[in-house]
């Protein structure tokens, strides 16, 4: 039985544990882990734990701002740019239409019948930033959520894992459709949705640079593009002038994968407590005395990032549920159709073979099991990512899926514009004297990862 279908039926068998638990206490994850009312038969407490925390991690992914809107609301004041002056904000707000534009996303199911009825029709005014505010108010775009004061206006705006690591499938219309969580959100614009806010004076000050500088930072970006390590070393361009930023990456396909982002770094559990505290800006509790180092990390260690603590930690306790939940996402099989089997198959052959592709990318686990990371010079590439992480490398990353996220390009940065210019580079690096023809199986290959062969 293939990776995927034991992911797939172990969901299954969880979800029933999942479904009794929904039934219980309404909203999945509201309640913590043993928290639940219910005895576990003897030798079922995995069982019970892990529909639990799959619920509770699910919920967190989507829903939890860790408090962030404090940060995003009330220092930056993104809401008052996203209702506009009209409803007492500033500017002219951000309309429907701007926000599908700038990546963002609707969740269908999260809609009224009458708003669904709207959008078919054409009634609904996607012009108007006064039905953002109430899709915001229907809880139905991804990755935010709306907070209204007591007189139903727009009072804040907060984050959550999904603004970045979700999608939808444009069921209903393009950007409006039902979730796929874990996908990698390659046309959101984060840095221009930053910009947005009226002021990124707490941004400044961490960077010490002007709030223009910090606007022509953000919007270098791109879409798909996001630069984590920005306020660690303030490096926001590379040498050759373009920018910092990386590509968003998936977060599903992760379990059995050692390390969990571009540069290493650490496990899927340090990455969300790194995120939820340093970049989301929730409340939590982060300790990473690696980002003391002042020659390579100097503005973390000039604010002390590697020693967060807060009064009210709403990060901590809610790890081990998403840890779950983001390892249980399976990477998503290619529709049929999508590439051609035949010379997927002779791909495939390469690929453990002439290629060397697999002595790296392993078969079976996509990445290296154990320690899944390679100096620059070691794939054929700068060092200017890899030296603003601690461990100064880059790791091999999994490949199912890899059709999910042809836009924006291939590796951390988007370099290779297709996946036969990542090909064409190995072969040239290597000197593996690959012919034409055997290039493009090896394309068709990875386009049908998962399993698709």
């Amino acid at each position: 039985m293939n990776r995927n279908k034991i992911v797939l039926l172990a969901l299954a068998v969880a979800g029933v544990g999942v479904a009794a638990t929904i039934a219980q206490e309404g909203r999945p994850g509201v309640k913590s882990r043993g928290r639940s009312g219910r005895s576990p038969r003897p030798g079922d407490e995995a069982d019970a734990n892990a529909a639990l925390l799959l619920a509770e991690g699910r919920d967190t992914f989507r829903y939890d701002t860790f408090g962030d809107e404090e940060f995003w609301g009330g220092k930056l004041e993104l809401h008052d740019a996203i209702k506009g002056a009209a409803l007492g904000g500033v500017g002219g707000g951000l309309s429907p239409r701007a926000a599908l534009a700038l990546g963002l996303k609707v969740d269908v199911d999260a809609l009224t019948p009458a708003v669904i009825a709207g959008l078919t029709a054409g009634t609904l005014d996607l012009d108007d930033p006064a039905n953002t505010v109430e899709l915001l108010r229907l809880n139905s775009v991804l990755g935010l959520t709306g907070f209204f004061a007591a007189d139903a206006s727009l009072d804040s705006i907060g984050i959550q894992c999904a603004l970045c690591h979700s999608t939808v499938d444009d069921s209903l219309a393009v950007g409006i459709g039902r979730r796929r969580d874990g996908w990698a959100a390659r046309d959101l614009d984060v840095g221009q949705i930053i910009a947005l806010a009226p002021t990124v004076k707490p941004f400044a000050d961490i960077l010490a640079i002007s709030e223009p500088t910090v606007r022509d930072v953000l919007k270098s970006w791109g879409p798909g593009k996001f630069d984590a390590a920005l306020v660690l070393d303030g490096k926001a361009f590379r040498k050759d002038g373009l920018s910092g930023a990386t590509l968003i990456p998936p977060a599903f396909g992760l379990a059995g994968m050692n390390l969990h982002t571009w540069t290493g770094w650490g496990s899927v559990t340090h990455w969300n407590a790194f995120v939820a505290n340093l970049e989301m800006h929730g409340k939590g509790t982060f300790f990473d005395p690696r980002l003391d180092n002042v020659l390579q990390f100097p503005i973390a260690a000039r604010n002390g990032f590697g020693h967060i603590t807060s009064d009210e930690d709403r990060i901590t306790p809610k790890l081990p549920g998403l840890q779950l939940y983001q390892l249980a996402l399976p990477a998503p099989v290619p529709p049929i159709g999508s590439f051609d089997p035949a010379a997927a198959r002779r791909g495939d052959a390469l690929f453990s073979g002439a290629a060397r592709c697999s002595e790296c990318h392993t078969d079976g686990a996509g990445s290296e099991p154990g320690w899944n990371m390679h100096r620059a010079n070691e794939i054929g590439i700068d060092e200017f990512q890899s030296d603003r992480s601690p461990d100064r490398k880059y790791r091999t990353a999994p490949l199912d899926g890899l059709w999910t996220h042809v836009t924006g390009g291939f590796y951390h940065d988007g370099r290779f514009a297709t996946l036969l210019d990542v090909v064409d580079h190995y072969d040239a690096f290597f000197s593996l004297g690959l012919a034409a023809g055997e290039k493009d199986d090896i394309v068709q290959y990875l386009l049908s990862l998962p399993d698709g062969t």
